[in-house]
């Protein structure tokens, strides 16, 4: 398993938009994606788990990922968070 921790930047959080961009792009991946804020993980298999976390501005979600291209999938998602979120 490995994982990151990221700051949003974006002034609406995580919204569809860009939930959805990030959830179609992790569905290329075999690696199980969960994400969490404060003491909630939600597995991302769907956007509405990941929108459910009310994760705003500023928060710190933690994208944790577990499988066998869980390196390479973790740094694609480092990648578009840190573009669009």
């Amino acid at each position: 398993m490995v994982q990151f921790d990221y700051t949003l930047k974006d002034e609406h959080g995580i919204h569809a938009r860009p939930a959805t961009d990030l959830f179609k792009m992790t569905k290329t991946y075999q690696s199980a994606v969960s994400v969490k804020k404060g003491d909630r993980t939600v597995p991302f298999k769907g956007v509405m788990g990941v929108m459910s976390l009310g994760a705003k501005q500023g928060d710190t979600v933690t994208f944790m990922f577990d499988g066998p291209d869980e390196a390479e999938e973790m740094e694609a998602v480092k990648s578009f968070v840190e573009a669009n979120l």
